[in-house]
């Protein structure tokens, strides 16, 4: 079934077409079909918000197609960017297992399908289910070792650049390009990788434009081709 924008409904997870490696499309049958009947699948337009930082967590949202950008803003408005959710992912299980109010903002980034599930319901089924209940334990702990490795980079990193290099260098480990040339459409606007890397956009864009004087990558639109993969490296350390 399509939806307005253009994405593929998801009736129940059992038969879902979707499916990627992750907490919740690697669940076993009989559990996926039980949480089916305690969720409700919605779409989201781009620029969407699910929750916000502070507000009380109902339940957890399961990210069937699209990303989601996790964000905290500080007193003075600066925001950054702590994870961009993929598909398969569930957003927010932290916050509706303790019973504490979510911690950052989610936003969609373009249309996405989005899974809520009841926190009582959830927190019953985690009860009675070893396996989700290890489910759970593993994608929470997956979620605080990410947060420990962006936060480490974050702060011991000595410059914008440095951090800069690390964030193109993380791009580059997904994408599994060995060689030096690698292209990537960049996921985020210099605006967002500022956020990403507690900068300004104008000073995301001039280490942008002085990379590419120094010929370590090439700019194409939203493309960018990292031709010197080992400069880079040597900047991030």
């Amino acid at each position: 079934m399509k939806t307005p924008y253009g994405l593929q409904m998801v009736e129940d997870c059992t038969t879902c077409t979707l499916k990627k490696h992750g907490w919740y499309c690697e669940l076993s049958e009989n559990i996926a079909h039980t949480l089916s009947h305690d969720s409700h699948r919605t779409t989201y337009p781009g620029g969407a918000i699910l929750f916000v930082e502070g507000q009380a967590a109902r339940g957890a949202l399961i990210l069937c197609s699209g990303k989601v950008k996790l964000t905290t803003t500080s007193k003075e408005g600066k925001v950054l960017i702590f994870k961009v959710v993929e598909p398969g992912e569930v957003i927010g299980l932290s916050a509706m297992i303790s019973g504490d109010p979510y911690q950052m903002t989610a936003e969609t980034v373009g249309p996405c399908l989005v899974n809520f599930v009841d926190r009582e319901a959830l927190l019953r089924l985690m009860e009675r289910s070893g396996e989700l209940g290890l489910r759970s334990a593993l994608a929470v702990s997956r979620d605080f070792q990410a947060v420990c490795h962006d936060v480490h980079d974050l702060i011991l990193a000595r410059s914008s650049s440095e951090k800069l290099a690390r964030l193109l260098l993380s791009w580059t480990s997904r994408e599994g390009g060995p060689s030096q040339a690698v292209r990537i459409h960049a996921p985020a606007t210099h605006e967002e990788m500022a956020q990403r890397i507690g900068a300004s956009r104008e000073t995301v864009t001039r280490l942008l434009s002085s990379l590419k004087k120094r010929d370590l990558i090439q700019l194409e639109g939203s493309t960018i081709i990292i031709k010197n993969r080992a400069a880079l490296e040597t900047m991030a350390v």
